[in-house]
């Protein structure tokens, strides 16, 4: 076994000969003619003149060769179901859904967006649309009709695929109702709405000539034989949306030799994940571990993978290790979150089921905590794993990688810059940071396989965003502040811009001030993200109201913040719900108009809020502290 620093110098002064060896853990109908075409900076080209497809990687190719192994296993605590399909069953339901797309007209490049639950069919869905060269558009089933509009009107699919509903703890979270709104706010609804019904909500209504019923089209494709369509390795294969520093959403756009290579990759050098083995990740299917750890990594490897729905403690703390024992997961994917929450249960519960097939467990989707780090690992006994990576990346980039070495385990710590990142840590002239000191993290491109190719239809977005953070070097800014110690570690200190993460969700700030100001009653707005001891993060948002009486008694104060919270429910979902909403007759500004965020979001984590010699009114301070106070 190769040293890991051996294996990543490696990859960062070779990289044509270090990728064309990855790209030999996945099959090619033809083979690529040029590694890596980076002509034209910032945009790198991976695998050029491959032709390769995610859905034969992740089905086909182990249907053929293991029929009968386990490939999906699905579980919902909610309404009490599992099923097991083996590979020669997923790639049979993979073809009927595929069958029934094609028959509603969809053809290659086009765009289907997918918002649905935790379910089976959504990983059909996802599955087929790799299969026939379709771009899907997977959004998140917790965002308002509003989120759901704008992504629709900026991927314009010719087809939706949803559900009558969702459950969570227990309680039916409809979905059908936000679609309806959605196609209705949409400037380009999709022509046709697929329809999953799972008997959940009884009232569901039908629109004549839009929407069709899933099962009644796949009855009629049950012996449907879907031929593999071959892509170029540069062709699309998804847009995931992402919050930005502005209101608009970016539609994070990935390809398909790249993003096949490096899954394989991962699931070999990082998660150790092998065919035959099994991986559950406890995500979701609207965020980039649902994409890249739920569907397509674990499948890619040969593995079986667990999707859940349901929540970590219901119905008991139990249930995540109950999976584990039963279904013999050897690798496990959550976020710090999750953890914290279970830390707050009794620990007998993960004493209470054999998980000796479990290798590790791997945490990542926002800064992990040592003393979190510490419990979940001596509380299970098995190496926990701290990893950093964005939807951007689509895989991580600082990670221990066990399948390469086996190092140190460092509380709190992501560990080392991941092969074919050449990571780095910027201070603000663009020059490199030494150790114990707190900079920028970015990384010096082409950004190697599996990262995002450019941002949906916007190519001058993706560089303005993401590649203009220096005039001298060229770098990929990942907007996080990082340290890295002597020894080598790293850490991530959280964002520089006004991003917030709540539990692993990245939330723009921008677009939560915009929800808070559509009510009708506020003048103004700042949002920050507040430290919490569960989710890492929560908004709080500070408002200015047009009519000082709304706000003149308690009673009036709890009334207006209820309705801001359900006007940003409404347009956003309750995802991006302020902890709190609290009212001041003003907001902290400079001379020149800038809002004092970073000085806000210090008071409101108990700080000091610096450098105060710009302020306008230093008033505006004072009023917030006494509204802090007063909460």
């Amino acid at each position: 076994m190769t040293s890991y620093q051996a294996f990543y110098q490696r990859s960062i002064a070779q990289p044509d000969a270090f990728w064309a060896e990855q790209a030999r853990l996945i099959a090619w109908h033809k083979p690529p003619q040029q590694i890596l075409d980076f002509s034209r900076p910032p945009f790198a080209r991976w695998f050029c003149g491959g032709e390769t497809n995610l859905c034969y990687n992740a089905v086909d190719r182990h249907a053929e060769a293991r029929p009968n192994d386990r490939a999906l296993i699905f579980i919902s605590t909610e309404t009490g179901t599992e099923k097991i399909y083996s590979f020669a069953e997923l790639k049979t339901e993979v073809m009927r859904i595929a069958a029934v797309m094609q028959s509603l007209g969809v053809k290659r490049g086009d765009r289907v967006l997918i918002y649905m639950p935790m379910i089976a069919e959504a990983c059909f869905a996802m599955l087929a649309c790799a299969r026939i060269g379709a771009i899907h558009s997977v959004v998140f089933g917790g965002f308002a009709a509003a989120s759901l509009a704008t992504r629709i009107d900026d991927a314009r699919p010719l087809l939706m695929i949803s559900a009558d509903a969702g459950m969570r703890a227990g309680r039916a979270v409809p979905y059908k109702h936000l679609v309806d709104e959605a196609c209705t706010l949409a400037k380009f609804p999709p022509a046709r709405v697929l329809l999953v019904n799972r008997g959940i909500a009884r009232d569901m209504q039908m629109v004549t000539g839009r929407d069709v019923d899933y099962a009644t089209l796949r009855n009629q494709h049950l012996d449907a034989e879907v031929p593999i369509t071959w892509l170029e390795s540069n062709e699309p294969s998804y847009i995931l949306y992402t919050s930005g520093t502005t209101g608009k959403p970016k539609g994070v756009q990935r390809d398909v030799g790249g993003h096949a290579v490096a899954l394989a990759a991962s699931m070999q050098h990082i998660y150790c994940g092998g065919a035959g083995e099994t991986m559950f990740s406890t995500s979701d299917i609207g965020w980039v571990v649902g994409h890249s750890y739920i569907i397509y990594g674990p499948l890619l490897a040969g593995m079986a993978t667990v999707m859940y729905e349901g929540t970590p403690i219901r119905p008991d703390a139990g249930i995540w290790w109950q999976i584990v024992e039963k279904y013999q997961v050897n690798v496990m994917f959550s976020a710090p979150t999750a953890i914290r929450v279970l830390k707050k249960h009794d620990p007998a519960f993960l004493h209470e089921y054999d998980l000796s097939s479990l290798k590790h467990l791997f945490l990542a989707g926002e800064p992990l905590d040592q003393t979190t780090h510490q419990w979940i690992m001596h509380a299970l006994g098995k190496p926990v794993i701290d990893h950093y990576w964005q939807t951007e990346t689509g895989w991580p980039m600082l990670s221990a990688a066990p399948g390469v070495e086996q190092t140190k385990i460092k509380y709190g710590s992501p560990a080392f810059p991941v092969y074919g990142f050449n990571l780095k840590l910027f201070r603000e002239d663009g020059s490199e940071a030494g150790p114990d000191e707190k900079a920028v993290v970015g990384v010096l491109p082409p950004l190697p396989p599996g990262c995002l190719t450019t941002i949906w239809g916007d190519d001058a977005r993706f560089v303005s965003t993401y590649f203009t953070l220096f005039k001298e070097p060229q770098v990929y800014s990942s907007f996080d502040w990082g340290i890295r110690d002597a020894e080598g570690y790293y850490s991530i200190l959280g964002r520089t811009d006004d991003v917030i993460n709540v539990a692993g969700h990245r939330l723009g700030t921008r677009e939560i001030e915009e929800a808070v100001q559509a009510h009708a009653a506020i003048a103004e707005v700042a949002v920050v993200g507040v430290a919490d001891q569960t989710k890492g993060q929560m908004p709080m948002a500070f408002a200015v109201v047009k009519d000082n009486a709304l706000v003149s008694t308690a009673a009036g104060c709890k009334q207006l913040e209820l309705e801001v919270m359900a006007t940003v429910d409404r347009l956003l979902g309750a995802i991006a719900r302020p902890a709190r909403v609290l009212f001041i007759p003003g907001l902290p500004k400079t001379r020149s108009g800038k809002m004092l965020r970073r000085s806000i979001q210090a008071l409101a984590e108990g700080r000091d809020p610096g450098d105060l010699t710009t302020i306008d009114d230093p008033g505006t301070l004072e009023q917030i502290r006494q509204a802090l106070a007063g909460q």
